[in-house]
């Protein structure tokens, strides 16, 4: 692990206690009532990537196979406490998007919800997610983008550092064209709320 990924990885170690309050506004806003849509239409083995504190555990299916990972330990100790909470089968493993040990074309399904704002290096984790999906296989995530307004934008451009420091998201990626450059040309993106929280569907 690099030491920038290493850094990111120790503020959320810092953080996992009390992460789910500062993700509070985010899940009022519009990713908590999406959560449950997530996986209405999966069906086979399903990677989540970065599944923090286990928000979207309650909504796996019985028609799925579910591994998750995440790169800070203390964040998956508060998710596999709620997977036993809810009675709910998962492979839970420490691992990073960035350098997965996943074999190739493995999975049917890829899910991230608010997790490409902290990937270091969003694109090389992108590539791996394409890397061990099957060729028919999908990615869908829910993200917070920067605005392209040019007010909010600024705003969000400003703050960025603050943000990162506190617990290492960036709220200013522009995760669609990181799609772009990680070499994904079949993309269907749904805003969510503004311009700013959006479903992005990638088909492999």
């Amino acid at each position: 692990m690099d030491k920038n990924t290493e850094k990111i990885r120790k503020k959320y170690d810092r953080v996992a206690g009390f992460y789910d309050y500062l993700e509070k506004p985010m899940e009022m806003m519009a990713v908590g009532k999406w959560r449950e849509k997530l996986f209405e239409e999966m069906k086979g083995r399903v990677l989540e990537i970065g599944i923090g504190t286990g928000k979207n555990i309650e909504y796996y299916h019985d028609t799925i196979e579910v591994t998750a990972i995440d790169f800070s330990p203390k964040m998956l100790e508060k998710a596999r406490v709620r997977a036993e909470t809810l009675s709910k089968k998962v492979d839970l493993r420490v691992m990073d998007v960035q350098n997965m040990d996943f074999q190739d074309g493995v999975f049917d399904y890829a899910v991230a919800t608010c997790v490409f704002c902290s990937v270091p290096d969003p694109v090389k984790g992108l590539k791996e997610i394409k890397r061990v999906l099957k060729p028919t296989g999908k990615i869908i995530l829910i993200e917070h983008v920067r605005s392209e307004g040019r007010v909010i934008g600024f705003i969000m451009d400003v703050i960025n550092p603050m943000v990162v420091n506190l617990y290492g998201a960036n709220i200013n990626r522009r995760t669609e064209k990181n799609i772009q450059k990680a070499g994904f040309n079949q993309v269907k993106v749904t805003n969510l709320w503004r311009d700013i929280v959006k479903k992005i569907e990638i088909a492999k």
